[in-house]
Parts: C-alpha cells; sequence; structure tokens
C-alpha cells in the first residue's frame, strides 16, 4: 500500500513544555486585559505543582505542600481588595485561573472550593463585625475547607451534627461529616450544623481544634487526592460568634459551587490535549494501513486530537460566559435591590446549568477517544491516561445533570424558577425524603 509521509508542522508546537504567550493565546483571550499579567504571577507555581503531580497520585501523598505554594503566593486570596492583600480578582478571571490550575493538578481546585465560596460570603456581607474578625484571616493565607454532608442520616429540617450546652454551661458540637472535601488542608473548618435554637446554620471550627478528628478514608476512583474523607467533631468547644446563618451565606452559590465542578472538568481537558499530542508526536509505533509512516502525520490521528483540543478550548469558553453571569448576580448583591439580585441569582443558575450537561458529555468522549489516537500501550498505567476519565467522571457525577436538564427545560416552556438551592438525603420507609445540605 502506498504510505504518505508528510512533514510535522513546526510553527506553533503545542507540547506540554511549550506554555509560551503564544501558546497561551490559543486558548483565547484572557476576561481581563491584565489577565495575562494577573496570570504570570501564578504560572511558575502551576508548573512546579504539576511536576509532581503524577508521583503524588500514583503513591498517594496529600498535597500539603502545594496548598502551602498557593497560599504563599496569594492564590487563595485572589478575590480579596487590595487593601487586604488581596487582587481584586473578578469572577472571570478566578475562573480562568481555577481552569489552569486545574491543567496542572485537578486535585486542588475542588479542595479549595469552599474556601473560595466562603471569601464570597466575606465579600458581600454586611456584617462589620464578621468582616474585621474572617478577612484578615484570610489575608493572611488561612484557607477554609468543608463539613456538610451526613451520608443523607439527618431529618429533614435539621442536621445530626448540633450545638449543645455542656455541664459547665460551654457551648460544644458532636457530630459526624462525609465528604469533607478539603478540611485535610485547611485551617478552619465550615460545618453545616443545627444550632442551640433548632435552626440551619453553620460554624467555622479551626481545623487542630481539640476533638476534631479528619480521616483520609475518600475512595472514590477520582479526584483520589482531593482529602474528601469522614471528619468526626467529639465535644468540640466552640465560640458562638463563629455561627452563621443560612440567610448570611452568598445566594448564588449554587451556580458559583457548579462552575468550579466545570471549570476542574475545562482544565482536565486542556491537560488531556496537551498529554494525547505529545505522546502522538513522539510515538514511533505504527499500522501497515495506518495513513502516513509517523502517527504524527497521520490526518485521522490528527483529527482526534483536534476534537480534543476543541473540547479543551469549547468548554473554557463557555465557563467564561457562565462567570460573567455569577459576576453580574455578585454585584448585583452589593446592591440593596433584592428582586434585582434574586432575578440574577436565577440568571447565573440557569446559565451554568444549561451547560453542565454540554461541558461533561464533551469531555467525557474527550477522554475516551485520547485511545483512539494512541495504541494498547496508551493503557499502560505508568501513563495514567485513565486518570482523565476517572477524574470527569468523579466531578460529574456531584451534580446530576440529569435534573439539571430537566430545570433547564421546565424553565424554557414553563417558564419555572430554578429551586434557590437543592438538596440530597435518604428516603425512609414512608417514600419522604430525608433530606442532606443545600448544594
Amino acid at each position: 500500500m502506498s504510505i504518505i509521509n508528510l512533514k510535522p508542522q513546526t510553527a506553533l508546537q503545542h507540547r506540554p513544555s511549550a506554555l509560551t504567550t503564544q501558546i497561551n493565546a490559543v486558548w483565547g483571550q484572557g476576561p481581563s486585559s491584565r489577565y495575562e499579567s494577573l496570570a504570570s504571577l501564578f504560572r511558575p507555581t502551576f508548573e512546579k505543582i504539576k511536576a509532581s503531580r503524577s508521583e503524588r497520585e500514583e503513591k498517594r501523598i496529600l498535597a500539603f505542600e502545594q496548598i502551602q505554594w498557593l497560599k504563599d503566593i496569594g492564590f487563595t486570596r485572589l478575590r480579596l481588595p487590595s487593601s487586604q492583600g488581596g487582587f481584586d480578582a473578578t469572577i472571570p478571571e478566578l475562573f480562568n485561573l481555577l481552569i489552569e490550575l486545574a491543567e496542572a493538578d485537578a486535585n486542588l481546585p475542588q479542595a479549595l472550593r469552599v474556601h473560595f465560596g466562603f471569601v464570597e460570603d466575606l465579600l458581600l456581607s454586611r456584617d462589620p463585625q464578621f468582616k474585621s474578625i474572617w478577612l484578615p484571616r484570610v489575608a493572611q493565607g488561612q484557607i477554609i475547607g468543608s463539613a456538610w454532608s451526613e451520608g443523607g442520616n439527618e431529618s429533614i429540617h435539621e442536621f445530626k451534627t448540633r450545638l449543645s450546652k455542656d455541664a459547665e454551661g460551654r457551648t460544644i458540637l458532636n457530630g459526624q461529616k462525609f465528604y469533607t472535601t478539603g478540611s485535610l488542608y485547611a485551617d478552619w473548618i465550615d460545618v453545616g450544623i443545627t444550632d442551640l435554637y433548632g435552626e440551619s446554620a453553620s460554624i467555622l471550627i479551626p481545623r487542630h481544634a481539640e476533638g476534631v478528628e479528619i480521616v483520609d478514608d475518600w475512595n472514590g476512583f477520582g479526584q483520589i487526592l482531593t482529602a474528601s474523607g469522614t471528619t468526626k467533631f467529639t465535644d468540640v468547644v466552640v465560640n458562638q460568634q463563629d455561627v452563621i446563618g443560612d440567610q448570611q451565606r452568598f445566594k448564588y452559590s449554587a451556580a458559583f459551587y457548579q462552575l468550579i465542578q466545570l471549570a476542574i472538568i475545562s482544565g482536565l481537558t486542556r491537560a488531556a490535549s496537551y498529554e494525547v499530542s505529545a505522546e502522538v508526536y513522539k510515538r514511533e509505533r505504527n499500522y501497515t494501513h495506518a495513513n502516513a509512516s509517523f502517527v504524527r502525520n497521520d490526518a485521522q490521528i490528527l483529527q482526534v486530537v483536534g476534537q480534543i483540543r476543541g473540547v479543551a478550548y469549547t468548554t473554557a469558553a463557555i465557563i467564561g460566559k457562565n462567570a460573567q453571569a455569577i459576576q453580574r448576580a455578585f454585584e448585583a448583591g452589593l446592591n440593596d435591590n433584592e428582586q434585582l439580585e434574586a432575578d440574577q441569582n436565577a440568571i447565573a443558575e440557569l446559565e451554568v446549568a444549561q451547560s453542565q450537561t454540554i461541558i461533561t458529555t464533551l469531555a467525557l468522549n474527550a477522554s475516551t477517544i485520547i485511545f483512539d489516537a494512541l495504541g494498547a500501550s496508551a493503557t499502560d498505567k505508568n501513563l495514567a491516561l485513565d486518570r482523565f476519565w476517572r477524574n470527569i467522571r468523579t466531578l460529574a457525577s456531584h451534580n446530576p445533570r440529569i435534573y439539571k436538564d430537566r430545570i433547564v427545560g421546565d424553565f424554557s416552556v414553563n417558564g419555572t424558577l430554578p429551586p434557590y438551592q437543592w438538596r440530597i438525603g435518604k428516603v425512609d420507609e414512608s417514600g419522604l425524603l430525608q433530606t442532606d445540605k443545600a448544594s
């Protein structure tokens, strides 16, 4: 048979080592005119994080050191005002940087997910005492982890993890939480509770307080270094001033937290495009029925690689639009117009919901067709190319996309707005849903 031998294009290499300004431009213009200068402050650390990622995942080495690097360079205070040592980052700038961090290590933005949500609480708070306590803590680099889910066994109106008074009159916390993402890395834990008055609330607990035990028992096949384990609270003495009422939390949290998951997925597809490109470029083994002598010149193989890169580009572009909607919700929250705020929150939730199935479907497919561009040797565990599908599938399983599609359809047909917060829990024998925390 005739083999066509074409010379590879060399004008614009897109291998993982080529993260130049020119290469970054291929992903599209950043969300602001200053984005490149802002991102340049963090990219060297992202590259250092990436260098140790494979070893850490293989040996299950939790990313304490890497989280500290991010704290040291100020990544955790991105959204804070410059007067508080922050960078005045907009929400679109934050999400673009989360995509870049996820490309380096998808575990880290998920571990910091609740921390960035707590910063939104801070920025929108009208409580001067709350801000005076917590703004300096975040400015100093302290981060917040999550402890909300109880596995679905709590009652419909209250958490089993609750505050009470001990014999000495102290306020104490007892309970157990699952999926406490990022808490092992954190300085404080944001805990969903039933307060002393039987109301749903939350409280911030020092990570190393006496009576707090965190176990790294996350057993999922993906996102294995997010420290999403179990946390137990046993007679933890707490400060009442650290209780936060549900009404004090930022109102676009459902859209915000979901978009972080989607940003991580987008970052994973970007990493996949770099890795498959590098593997195709250096691959020497080939088939007799291939289209070219070298795999890197095979038109069908290049088509597969192009599809994967197209997914990385498209998902990031969609997330950029979603982030603009959340930015508008944030700005509405700074005003006193409750109707405007409610409208912008609903729009942000709908925009993200409209994107969820599209992004996850594209990314799951991209993580599968990687193996169409390579041979059976691509399944070698040392390459760990399966991690893209495992991580994307794990992230995509957090919030059922079928329900988001239904919510979008109900709005499209009937004008029904999405629920402010959705809940998850265990169905009891009567068929009633015993709810867990709000999403």
